[in-house]
């Protein structure tokens, strides 16, 4: 089988950010890197559920909403995929996230879906994990640009 393109990438040479992974037709898929592959420190099982209930419930419900396709976690709990249209641009893009993980940062009350009536595992979350994983990636992406966007791998 051909190799896809998310495992040409040098995994050991990517470090935490905003990159631009694959574009599909219309489809921007971009890597939200939170943590450093292979090296020991992974996103929690919780903290990264809450994280994606919280970062899907701002993205769907922002202003870009209708580009919105995609938003979840990578198999190996070191970020999120994000899918947007390509009508929205990279610097659109990156404030969308900014202003997603400012929301999960300042988020406070009831985890939106995470009634056992709305989710398959209700029970694993971590807010406050997911709070600390915000405040983190806020701080690598501060002035991150568009021209950072690419991978240097």
């Amino acid at each position: 089988m051909k190799k896809i393109a998310s495992f040409s990438v040098n995994h050991d040479k990517l470090k935490k950010g905003m990159y631009v992974s694959r574009i599909d037709g219309d489809v921007v898929t971009y890597d939200l890197r939170m943590k450093v592959p292979n090296a020991g420190d992974y996103l929690s099982n919780g903290a990264l559920h809450t994280f994606e209930h919280l970062f899907a419930t701002y993205a769907r419900n922002s202003a870009l909403s209708d580009s919105v396709i995609y938003v979840g976690p990578m198999g190996c709990r070191t970020g999120f995929y994000f899918l947007l249209r390509d009508n929205v641009s990279r610097l659109n893009a990156l404030h969308l996230v900014q202003e997603s993980f400012a929301f999960i940062r300042d988020f406070e009350g009831e985890i939106p879906g995470s009634r056992r009536e709305e989710c398959g595992n209700y029970k694993e979350h971590d807010l406050k994990g997911a709070k600390e994983t915000a405040v983190d990636m806020l701080e690598v992406l501060k002035d991150w640009t568009p021209e950072k966007m690419e991978y240097e791998v």
